[in-house]
């Protein structure tokens, strides 16, 4: 319905827009004053449910919602899982280490998709993919090792959990891939996603003494990050090329890191932006030859 409506410079606005979007989640999360990593997990996950429900409620009718979820299979249940891990890890992991780890790791998607799907659905990969997982694991592995060296636990372990996101994506893409149905008739999964993070923290949190004020910004990030930017992404996407989508989202990274360095003064480390360069050099390289031989 709305894919006749979207032209190719307006769905490249639309996906800019919900990159902006995504990325106000590390400033947003400094600005919490007492929510620990699971009640901000949870309550994050909650609102994102929440909206969902009253969005895609609106969208598609409350029958076709319901009908959708009865009867999707296992690959919409997969896929739920998938999104799970994804919001689950992130916001913890956010809580853990800097924003810039979290996003410059969350960066190796793309390129985890495509080792898995070569793996899983045979598809042959081209040398210029080879390396550039090759350089973005050089990147990875530099961050990690600084990390490890400097002894410092929890941002190790902020990072390790981070590496839970691009993992995830990456399996969620290739069973969209492999079911064929990568046109939106997955976007319930993203509901699913939502209500199995809130089940899997609800129980960590307890008891949920989350201030208002802290309610308050979980709110504002599980509708305003979270649900609304995601279907404004899965709409532009029906429009743009995979290599396209990619490069765009490579934009969360920027703002992520300018807004949390700006706005909570987290500053990235020397080994983060050389890692960091290296990943998302490697990204943009490898997606511009995938679009410049599409074309």
């Amino acid at each position: 319905m709305l894919r006749g409506r979207l032209t190719h410079g307006r769905a490249v606005f639309a996906m800019i827009v919900a990159t902006l979007m995504w990325s106000t989640a590390g400033v947003v999360t400094r600005r919490l004053h007492g929510a620990g990593s699971f009640e901000a997990t949870f309550w994050r996950s909650f609102f994102n449910a929440a909206a969902l429900v009253l969005l895609l409620g609106a969208l598609r009718g409350w029958r076709e919602l319901s009908t959708t979820l009865r009867h999707g299979g296992a690959t919409l249940w997969l896929s739920g899982l998938c999104w799970a891990v994804m919001f689950t890890a992130f916001m913890i992991a956010i809580t853990m280490t800097t924003v810039a780890n979290v996003l410059v790791t969350m960066a190796s998607a793309p390129l985890l998709t495509a080792l898995f799907a070569g793996a899983a659905l045979g598809h042959r990969l081209p040398a210029r993919t080879w390396a550039a997982v090759v350089v973005a694991g050089v990147g990875i592995a530099w961050m990690y090792a600084h990390e490890f060296a400097a002894a410092d636990t929890r941002q190790f372990v902020g990072i390790a959990v981070a590496a839970g996101v691009p993992i995830a994506a990456a399996v969620n893409w290739t069973v969209i891939q492999k079911s064929g149905r990568g046109d939106g008739d997955l976007l319930p999964a993203v509901l699913i996603g939502a209500v199995l993070s809130c089940m899997a923290t609800i129980m960590p949190s307890w008891p949920l003494a989350t201030s208002a004020h802290d309610l308050s910004l979980l709110a504002l990030l599980g509708v305003g990050q979270l649900a609304i930017p995601c279907l404004i992404a899965v709409t532009a996407a029906r429009v743009l090329s995979a290599p396209e989508a990619a490069l765009l989202s490579l934009l969360e990274i920027i703002f992520g890191v300018t807004w949390t360095w700006l706005g909570a003064a987290e500053t990235p480390s020397p080994q983060v932006l050389v890692g960091g360069t290296l990943v998302v050099g490697a990204l943009v390289a490898n997606e511009s030859l995938a679009l410049r031989r599409s074309r």
